[in-house]
C-alpha cells in the first residue's frame, strides 16, 4: 500500500510517499480501506516536532479518516467487511489502509459522502465537546469564534447556531468573513483590519460575550477575555497563531469568568462512550444537512506536502482532504 511517511522532524516537503505492506487486524482491531483522510493545522506541528504528541518514526500525518471495513480481527463484533465507517486516530491515516481499534469507529450512513465524513471527527467532535460539555452553551447566549473560517471555526459556527446561540465570526479577511456568513454567522469581525477589542465591545454591548471559542491564541486572546460577560467562558482550543498567550490573571478575577481547557483527544480516551454518543449526533446532523462539513480542496496522497503548506498559509476554509 501507499503511505505518506515522516522519517524525521521537518517541513512538509520532507515527507515521503512510500510502499508499505498491507496491515493485518489484530484482536479487537479493524483494517479500514481509506477513501479519504483529513488534515488539520496540528499536522503541521506534528511533523515539525512542535506538537504535544510525539509518535515514533516513521509515522503518517492525518488524524481523521473515512472508508470501508476491509478486514476484522478476532473478538470484533458489530462490524463486517464493506461497512462504511469514519474514525479518529491521533495520527497515521495518510495511507491506503489503516488499522484501528474497533471502538474508535463510527458508522457512516449511505447518504453522507465519505470525503465529508472524513473531516468530522476532530473539528466537529472537538466543538460539540467544547460547547456542550465544557462551556455548557445556552440558547440565546453570544458566542464569538476566532479563526472562524477554519475547520474548527466553521464547526463552532454551525453547532453554535444549532444550540441557539448568537454567533460572531472573527476571521482575518473580508473573504473569510463572507464565507462564515454563508455558514450562519450573525456578525463578523475582520481582525486583520478592524480593531478587534473595539468591535467585540460594540457587538457584545453592555453585557459582553458569553463564550469565546479560541483556536488561534497569540495577540487575540487578551482582548477577547477583556470583552467577556460576567461568568463568561473562554474556551482554549489551540494556538494557530503560533504563540501561546500569557493571560493576566486579574482579568478572569475581575470578569468572574472561566478559562476552560478543551483537550478532545484526552476526552476520547477518558470518556469513549460519551464521545461515541456525541459523534453519532454529529453524523446525524451532517446526514440531515444541518452541518456542512465543508471540503475546501481534495488532494492526492502525492500532494500531501502542498495540502499542509496551504493549511499553514491559512488558505483553507473548511477542510483539506487527502484521497488515496
Amino acid at each position: 500500500m501507499k503511505a505518506v511517511l515522516c522519517h524525521a522532524y521537518g517541513a512538509p516537503d520532507d515527507l515521503k510517499l512510500q510502499d508499505l505492506p498491507e496491515p493485518h487486524a489484530g484482536e479487537g482491531e479493524v483494517v479500514v480501506k481509506v477513501a479519504a483522510a483529513a488534515l488539520n493545522f496540528f499536522d503541521t506541528l506534528l511533523i515539525a516536532g512542535k506538537y504535544q504528541v510525539k509518535p515514533d518514526f516513521p509515522f503518517s500525518p492525518a488524524a481523521e479518516f473515512a472508508g470501508t471495513v476491509h478486514s476484522v480481527g478476532a473478538g470484533v463484533t458489530g462490524w463486517k467487511i464493506g461497512d462504511r465507517v469514519m474514525g479518529y486516530s491521533a495520527y497515521g491515516a495518510a495511507r491506503e489502509f489503516y488499522v484501528t481499534r474497533a471502538s474508535r469507529l463510527v458508522r457512516v450512513p449511505d447518504n453522507l459522502e465519505l470525503e465529508r465524513a472524513a473531516g468530522l471527527s476532530v473539528t466537529y467532535g472537538t466543538t460539540i465537546h467544547a460547547l456542550k460539555d465544557r462551556a455548557k452553551l445556552r440558547k440565546g447566549e453570544t458566542l464569538a469564534v476566532l479563526g472562524a473560517a477554519g475547520g474548527t471555526g466553521l464547526a463552532a459556527i454551525e453547532i453554535g447556531k444549532l444550540m441557539g446561540a448568537r454567533v460572531i465570526a472573527c476571521a482575518s479577511s473580508d473573504e473569510k468573513c463572507e464565507f462564515t456568513r454563508k455558514h450562519g454567522a450573525d456578525e463578523t469581525i475582520n481582525y486583520g483590519r478592524d480593531d478587534f477589542r473595539s468591535e467585540l465591545k460594540r457587538i457584545g454591548g453592555a453585557r459582553g460575550i458569553d463564550v469565546i471559542y479560541d483556536s488561534v491564541g497569540g495577540p487575540y486572546a487578551e482582548p477577547a477575555i477583556r470583552s467577556m460577560a460576567w461568568e463568561g467562558r473562554y474556551l482554549i482550543i489551540g494556538f494557530a497563531a503560533g504563540e501561546i498567550p500569557k493571560i493576566p490573571l486579574n482579568l478572569p478575577l475581575l470578569k468572574g469568568c472561566d478559562l476552560v481547557g478543551v483537550h478532545w483527544g484526552a476526552f476520547v480516551d477518558r470518556e469513549p462512550e460519551k464521545m461515541a454518543q456525541e459523534m453519532a449526533q454529529i453524523v446525524r446532523w451532517c446526514a440531515e444537512g444541518k452541518l456542512s462539513a465543508h471540503v475546501h480542496a481534495v488532494y492526492p496522497l502525492s500532494q500531501t506536502a502542498q495540502a499542509l503548506r496551504d493549511i499553514a498559509a491559512r488558505k483553507i476554509m473548511g477542510k483539506a482532504i487527502l484521497k488515496p
